[in-house]
């Protein structure tokens, strides 16, 4: 899908209601002082009361209220950050997860490497906002969430939010919603069932077509025993936020992803919502993906049969990296085995489990001290392990969503142990990079042979030129196509870095 650039084009998106846009920008109505998402049910406003934005803090920021019907901040977020890539995108990551609240301005712009002044013109440039307003904007998103789904008091919610006072909430629902937060809550609460603490139910948008079970199925048999699980329709993991564990749940509905969260502190929702957007990949434009990976003949039959497939992603980098090493060279049964036992010994114990949810996986410095027992692989491998923990917990190596992906893997390739297969699944799952083949798996160079494609990794990654910048998703198309069993055994690779006959294991 070409998403408009130029002000007719986006016009007529407008007038066609086309909600594949929703996300990819905003219109302001200068008549009525609002701003709407593409698809949004009201009467299409004249030309010349109209103005276009690239994120709803930018519409914000030039004064426009959110409609109450369409509730602009309600869409999926831009696909275009992820393939980007780049400062503003790594910025819309960090701002999102609650670096701002957490660290201010300067904490946003140290770990983007720039000045606070030199990030301001880029990202006014880029995405029409400062990060204080994007910043706002994001707090304005998570109140309305927890005046939608809690029973906390208005006053919580406020610094629950990142706001700094009271009447700067105040100020800012009623300039951001066009009402006061109690009319916000009386608004859209009616029919909610009774509020438990720190617990809340809500829906994460999601673009169409959405293959939940794909997701199910890749995730399921990867599940860490104490940490995560998949029970009929529904995944459940736990989550080490900012301010204390969590524990949620995700199911699809049919319109949007239902997500149950039971939070230590509702400061983290924000983050909690990121990390869950990021795993379930749900800010992707299936419908860019499949038309471009539709186009080519080996892959259109793998497309049409499980359109909207997402390339997961990961809550948590530094422990998507350890699971990727763990995983090398064995199989998705003793990959999850090993780190089952890892979690065991070294996670942090939940105050109150969760079902079959026990634990929180391990930080990175207990898995740097971890006892041999703990760690049941060749030694070599041990080593690689305890250097990237090592890393990871010294902050040498940052995996975190806004990280600079080139460099990252530049620092992930230093360590001993790190070759082409691990960097690269690190930089797909971990980094949510969506052009990632990874043409030196045995399971994709399996796959492309039995699809008729070169399974020569070089020639494999020639052909591929043509699926960018989507390779990622047909790097899981290609793995979903084998239906490999999770009990299937290993291979002998001729380096430490190879991966096993089926998709990786982590």
């Amino acid at each position: 899908m070409t998403v408009p650039r130029d002000f007719e084009h986006r016009y007529r998106a407008v007038a066609s209601r086309d909600a594949r846009f929703d996300g990819y920008f905003f219109l302001g109505v200068t008549s009525t002082g609002i701003y709407c998402r593409p698809s949004c049910p009201a009467r299409t406003p004249r030309r010349e009361h109209t103005r276009f934005y690239p994120t709803a803090a930018a519409a914000q920021a030039a004064g426009f209220r959110a409609c109450k019907r369409c509730i602009p901040g309600a869409v999926p977020g831009s696909p275009e950050w992820d393939v980007r890539g780049d400062v503003a995108g790594r910025a819309m990551r960090l701002v999102a997860d609650g670096v701002v609240e957490r660290e201010g301005v300067p904490g946003l712009a140290g770990r983007l490497g720039y000045g606070e002044r030199q990030l301001r013109r880029i990202l006014l440039a880029d995405l029409g906002a400062a990060p204080l307003a994007l910043a706002r904007a994001q707090r304005a998103h998570v109140a309305r969430l927890l005046l939608e789904t809690t029973d906390l008091a208005i006053t919580e919610i406020a610094f629950a939010a990142g706001f700094a006072s009271l009447r700067q909430f105040n100020a800012t629902i009623r300039e951001a919603f066009d009402g006061s937060p109690t009319q916000l809550r009386e608004r859209r609460r009616r029919g909610r069932e009774p509020h438990v603490p720190n617990r809340m139910e809500i829906r994460l948008a999601r673009r169409e077509p959405f293959d939940f079970g794909a997701l199910l199925a890749f995730l399921g048999p990867r599940a860490i025993p104490g940490v995560e699980e998949v029970v009929g329709d529904t995944y459940r993991r736990t989550l080490r936020l900012p301010h204390g564990p969590a524990v949620v749940e995700v199911s699809d509905d049919g319109a949007a992803v239902r997500s149950r969260l039971a939070l230590s502190d509702p400061r983290d929702l924000g983050p909690a919502v990121a990390r869950l957007r990021r795993l379930l990949d749900l800010d992707a434009d299936p419908v860019a993906v499949d038309d471009v990976l539709g186009r080519d003949p080996a892959l259109a039959r793998l497309v049409r049969a499980t359109p909207g497939r997402r390339a997961p992603g990961a809550v948590d980098g530094a422990e998507l990296a350890i699971r990727a090493v763990l995983g090398q060279q064995v199989s998705v049964v003793a990959a999850r085995t090993i780190a089952g036992r890892l979690t065991l010994a070294e996670g942090t114990p939940l105050a109150a489990p969760a079902g079959g949810l026990t634990h929180l996986f391990p930080e990175p410095s207990r898995i740097a001290a971890a006892a041999d027992a703990t760690l049941p692989m060749p030694a070599s491998r041990r080593r690689t392990v305890r250097a990237l923990a090592a890393a990871l917990a010294e902050g040498t190596l940052l995996l975190d969503a806004g990280v600079d992906r080139e460099a990252a893997l530049v620092q992930l390739r230093r360590l001993p142990g790190i070759g082409p297969w691990t960097a690269g699944y690190v930089a797909l799952r971990a980094l949510g990079d969506p052009d990632v083949l990874l043409a030196d798996d045995l399971g994709v160079r399996r796959a492309a042979r039995a699809l008729g494609l070169p399974d020569d990794a070089a020639a494999l990654r020639a052909r591929s030129e043509r699926w960018g910048p989507w390779r990622s998703y047909a790097t899981h198309h290609l793995w979903a196509s084998l239906a490999v069993s999770a009990a299937a055994g290993t291979t002998a690779g001729t380096d430490t870095d190879r991966a096993t006959l089926e998709e990786p294991a982590p």
